[in-house]
């Protein structure tokens, strides 16, 4: 391939990448607002006020809201390496540079033999659909992360074990990476540099894993899947309420703890359905690892209690990553993850008023939102089933000419 030929496109997708990035920081610097939520407070408020704290030495002891693991630390408290900048504005620059490394990385990754730059245009594309969210949380730092571990892991096994466990200590999900993954070495790598971080953490700073209590008593948030059923419930008497709640909008009342059971009953019963694949998997080809986190990560996506519209930034650079192969398996899914962003958009922050209140309007926008994530980790689902477990295909047998029956006969 010449230069002109490579210089072309690499040349679109920047373009198209600061034009998309361009819009991302006249957002959260409210240079143009959106209607609905500011989503820019979790910054600003929250994730300043746990700096503060971190700063002294500590974890947010008595902050319900800290549940994240003891790496994440590092994201909050990142903005001091800017100390020219406010806070939040440091966050956001920090933010833009993780999502410029993650193109660059899927460039990189991109020119190589039998890849392709497709997976560099779902992450130019797909994260802007998120709008304002996308640098309003650390999950685009944990992305970079991730999608780092997982296009080294073909070359350098052990590194891309350290990243993913490093990832899994910034926010846990990066560790369903691994569940593709068919070298010891890198198993081994992530989990010694899970524990090494944990350990030092544990050591260094009081409260490092106070975030598994806040966790586990959250509730049935409202945007998630179960929380249709109470959505719907509302319009017919329903006695329940809908509060902050360990830091997110929650449902509360009657049958939620329940519902709360059911979710982590199918997150149970889809790492099952995991597991099953990974002890019945025969061929892993090239894309199989990129493939398996894919659908892992929308496993448990659908399946969580809490589907925050951050959770679908980790989604397209997981995504990007499976698109990046041109013997992918998974573009069908993508796209229907590209249109779940855009109306994660329009359901948070720009409706969000309505989705609380349970109106239709609200109602509609979640079955739509998290119909797609649904039939988008279905099909993952199936199609890496179909891949890596199912035999290939027989080859057809050739019809015979009369010249090679006459032969056949003959002997």
């Amino acid at each position: 391939m010449n230069r002109t030929a490579v210089g072309r496109p690499v040349a679109w997708l920047l373009g198209a990448w600061g034009a998309g990035r361009l819009v991302l920081l006249l957002l959260v610097f409210r240079v143009v607002a959106l209607p609905g939520a500011d989503v820019t407070t979790d910054v600003s408020v929250i994730y300043q006020g746990w700096f503060e704290v971190l700063r002294q030495g500590t974890f947010p002891l008595d902050d319900v809201t800290w549940q994240y693991p003891p790496a994440a630390a590092l994201a909050i408290l990142s903005p001091a390496v800017l100390p020219f900048l406010g806070y939040a504005s440091a966050f956001f620059a920090l933010a833009c540079l993780a999502d410029l490394a993650v193109l660059a990385l899927l460039v990189s990754a991109g020119l190589r033999p039998g890849r392709s730059l497709c997976g560099a245009g779902v992450w130019v594309a797909g994260l802007p659909l998120l709008g304002p969210t996308a640098y309003a949380r650390y999950d685009v730092m944990v992305t970079a992360v991730a999608v780092a571990a997982l296009l080294t892991a073909a070359r350098h096994p052990r590194a891309a074990g350290a990243l993913a466990g490093f990832g899994a200590m910034l926010k846990v999900w990066p560790a369903l990476l691994l569940l593709g993954a068919v070298r010891r070495r890198t198993w081994a790598a992530a989990a010694l540099t899970a524990a090494s971080v944990a350990a030092l953490f544990a050591l260094a700073m009081p409260g490092a894993f106070a975030f598994l209590t806040f966790q586990r008593d959250r509730g049935t948030e409202v945007e998630s899947l179960g929380a249709l059923v109470f959505h719907v419930a509302r319009h017919f008497g329903w006695q329940g309420q809908v509060l902050l709640n360990y830091g997110s909008v929650e449902f509360l009342g009657p049958y939620v703890g329940a519902v709360s059971t059911a979710a982590l009953g199918l997150t149970a019963a889809a790492f099952g359905w995991l597991l099953l694949w990974r002890l019945r998997a025969r061929r892993f080809l090239p894309h199989t690892l990129a493939d398996a986190a894919f659908t892992a990560v929308l496993m448990f996506t659908v399946t969580s209690r809490v589907i925050s519209p951050q959770y679908l930034v980790w989604l397209i650079g997981v995504a990007a990553v499976c698109l990046g192969y041109r013997a992918g398996r998974m573009a069908l899914p993508t796209w229907l993850l590209l249109a779940a962003a855009l109306v994660t958009t329009v359901e948070f922050p720009l409706c969000f008023g309505n989705v609380v209140a349970s109106d239709r309007y609200g109602v509609g926008l979640l079955v739509l939102r998290n119909g797609l994530l649904l039939a988008a980790a279905l099909l993952a689902a199936r199609r890496l089933w179909r891949d890596s477990v199912m035999p290939p295909a027989a080859a057809p047998v050739p019809s015979q000419t009369p010249h090679t029956k006459a032969t056949a006969d003959a002997s």
